[in-house]
């Protein structure tokens, strides 16, 4: 089990990864745009990687490699409302394939995935932090070194606990 408190701490195998959560905290009642992250148990499902960035990656979590043309839909509007979208689209969504590299490798928390319900919180990733740490917008963030070490070693079953 991975634990993430309100502190801002991973601990994962009795090791402790500094990391950074939602700009509003962690919260039971999650809504879109609150820019908190949700609290609870979540799985990995998918991890998206930059394979220009990210070179020899493995994980035993299924592998995606990102294309220009993707994102994500973070608006409850469409019936695509937190799934993989392509690009053009006509709603709001989250890009993907992005310079600035908090995205060259996400893994998709199952949160809200299921069974998707509107305005309940999209795009919840674990993916690599800005250098300063800067608070998300209810993702959880790594530094990239301990983002890559944890994915690679993490069995695909794994739960990750949001306190």
């Amino acid at each position: 089990m991975i634990k993430i408190n309100r502190s801002g701490f991973l601990i994962f195998r009795k090791k402790k990864y500094k990391c950074v959560l939602g700009k509003s905290g962690i919260t039971d009642k999650k809504i879109e745009g609150d820019f908190c992250t949700p609290k609870g148990n979540f799985r990995i499902i998918k991890i998206y990687y930059r394979s220009d960035k990210i070179k020899k990656f493995q994980t035993k979590i299924p592998l995606i490699k990102i294309k220009k043309n993707m994102g994500w839909c973070d608006d409850p509007r469409s019936n695509k409302y937190n799934r993989l979208i392509r690009l053009p689209f006509k709603y709001r969504y989250e890009p993907i394939y992005r310079r600035n590299g908090i995205y060259d490798i996400v893994g998709v928390l199952n949160y809200n995935y299921n069974y998707v319900k509107k305005n309940k919180g999209s795009a919840i990733f674990l993916h690599i932090s800005k250098k300063n740490y800067e608070k998300t917008k209810g993702c959880i963030a790594l530094k990239k070194k301990d983002l890559i070490k944890i994915l690679s070693t993490m069995r695909s079953n794994e739960v990750i606990k949001v306190q």
